[in-house]
This record gives structure tokens, sequence and C-alpha cells, in this order.
């Protein structure tokens, strides 16, 4: 793996934002982003991800490869669950492997910004199709895990889901319907109107997406310390997955893809684990998982992992084969 690569990763001052969140809560300081501010800022980032992401599809080709993208994306949604939940279940409840396994299906919008930040450091083009392929990656988990609780659980009578209201909030929920809402926005926008609010979109959003991790690296580091005494399996779990997911699809996309940035984003996308859409369906349609273990997963152990060494070791494999 570049050194250089991973050094000038760990110290993108986003990336110490984040670290810095950590140690606050370690001091027990009381830095804290309040929670509306957090929220807006956490909308910003998907609005301006997602119309950044419609102007650069408006300027791209349809072509094969882009629908290959989507296939792909929405394959991936469907299989992790499916196979990681087999794995969960040699340690946790039915309700928990399938809701961890929905967790680790889907995607991490954040983690998807940031990758982008990434690869705007590293100056490495990315198509803006990618985005949509994020968003059609959300839903699909979040059925198939609900679907696997469903059809494993002894008295199905009772523990029934109803599966239209799931699928109905996994496609508004606000996160999904934001970014996609504003990838058509960029998408009908002249490329002139979006230079009207280039300003926004593009010139404040790294020193957003700091103050956004700060506040992420704050969340993290209150959910650690109780995750912690669960025991290793889950913290294993919660590193190994996104590692084989990752890789893997950073060696097979090359079969269907060519862009070094997009083969990147969909490494990263598969080894990503959602932390807000998820947990707000799960809490929904399956009450009796414990948010306090696929929450802290995603959140804690697999989201600083992937931004931290897994995007230098997703893009040294994809450049290696």
């Amino acid at each position: 793996m570049d050194l250089h690569l991973l050094i000038d990763n760990l110290t993108n001052p986003a990336l110490l934002f984040f670290f810095l969140g950590i140690i606050a809560v370690q001091l027990k300081s009381d830095l804290e982003i309040p929670s509306n501010s957090s929220k807006f800022i956490s909308l910003y980032l998907l609005f301006s991800i997602g119309f950044k992401g419609g102007q650069e599809l408006a300027h791209s080709n349809l072509n094969m490869e882009i629908l290959w993208s989507l296939v792909l994306g929405i394959v991936l949604a469907l299989l992790v669950p499916v196979y990681t939940y087999f794995i969960l279940r040699r340690k946790f409840t039915v309700e928990n492997s399938g809701a961890i396994a929905a967790t680790y299906g889907s995607v991490s919008a954040v983690t998807f910004v940031t990758a982008v930040s990434f690869l705007e450091m590293e100056q490495i083009d990315f198509g803006g199709h990618m985005v949509a392929v994020m968003a059609l990656m959300e839903a699909p988990s979040i059925i198939i895990g609900v679907l696997l609780i469903a059809f494993f659980t002894k008295n199905k009578k009772k523990e029934g889901v109803a599966l239209n209201g799931v699928f109905r909030h996994s496609l508004t929920n606000g996160s999904v319907l934001l970014i996609l809402g504003s990838l058509i926005i960029g998408f009908m926008a002249s490329e002139q109107q979006a230079r009207g609010i280039q300003p926004f979109t593009t010139d404040i959003f790294k020193g957003f997406l700091a103050v956004f991790l700060l506040d992420m690296g704050i969340t993290s580091g209150k959910k650690l310390s109780t995750f912690l005494k669960k025991g290793w399996f889950a913290f294993l779990f919660a590193i190994i997955v996104p590692i084989i997911n990752g890789c893997l699809v950073a060696v097979v996309s090359g079969t269907f893809i060519d862009g070094l940035g997009n083969r990147f984003l969909f490494a990263i996308l598969a080894a990503s684990a959602s932390y807000i859409a998820v947990p707000a369906a799960m809490q929904l349609a399956v009450p009796k998982a414990n948010p306090s273990l696929y929450i802290p997963m995603a959140l804690a152990i697999t989201f600083p992992f992937n931004i931290t060494l897994g995007m230098p070791l997703y893009l040294f494999i994809i450049q290696t084969f």
C-alpha cells in the first residue's frame, strides 16, 4: 500500500476533526454540536452531493457501464444481508441478526460523502450516477433484513411485520428522499443555474464535512465504551465483514466498470454500514432488535475503519488489480 496515500488520508483535516470528537469524549469535555445544527449539516451534505451528482449525470452519456452499476448496486444490497445473517445467527437472536444484516447490506451516506472528498483530494474522477447507485442500495437491504426476521421467527403471527409500511418508510426516509430529489434537481438544472449556487454546493462543502465529522466523532466516542462490553464477536464482525465486502467488490467491479473512482466508490458502498436509514426502519418494523448493538457496530467501529484505513486499502487493491 502507498504509505503517502495512507498518511495523506490520516492527516486530512476533516478526519482529524473526527478524532478530535473521540478525544473530547475521552477527556469528558462538554464539547458538542447542537442537534439542530448537526441535522442541518447532514441535510446539507446530502443535498450537495446529490445536486453535484445530478450535474455530473446530466453531462454523462447513458451507457452499459451505468446500467451495470445500477444492477450491481442492487445485487449487492440483496446478497450482503443474506450471507451475513447466517454468520450473525451463531451469536445473536433472529431479530438482532436481521437488523445487523440489514445494517451491513445497506449503505452509509456519510461514508460515501467522505469517500467523494477523498477522491477529490486525490484528483480522481468519478461518475455522477454513483449517487443514484448509493440511493438505490438503501431500501433493498432493509426489506431483506425484515423478510429474514419474519421467515425465521418461530411465532410468526405474534411477530408479524407490515412489509408495506417498511417498504414505504425505506423509500420516504429523509436521507434517501433528499439525495434522490437533489440528484433529479441537479440533473434538470442547467450549467448556468448550477453556477449560481456553486458557492453553497461546492465552496463550503469541506468545511461543513469537517464539522459533521467532529459531531460523528463525539457520537462514536459516547457509544464505543458501552459497545466494547458486549464482546469480541460483534467488534470483529464490524471490521472483518466490511474488509471482505470492500476488497471483493474492489476486485470484481473491474469486470463491469472501468473508472478508478467509480470502482472505489463501489468498494466503499459495499464496505459501509447504515446507521441512519436502517435504525429508523428497524425501530418501526422490529422493535425487539437491540439498537445499542447494531448502531455502535456501524457508527463506532465500521465507519472509523472505512474512513481511515479502509479507503487507502480499497484504492490500493483497485490500482493493483
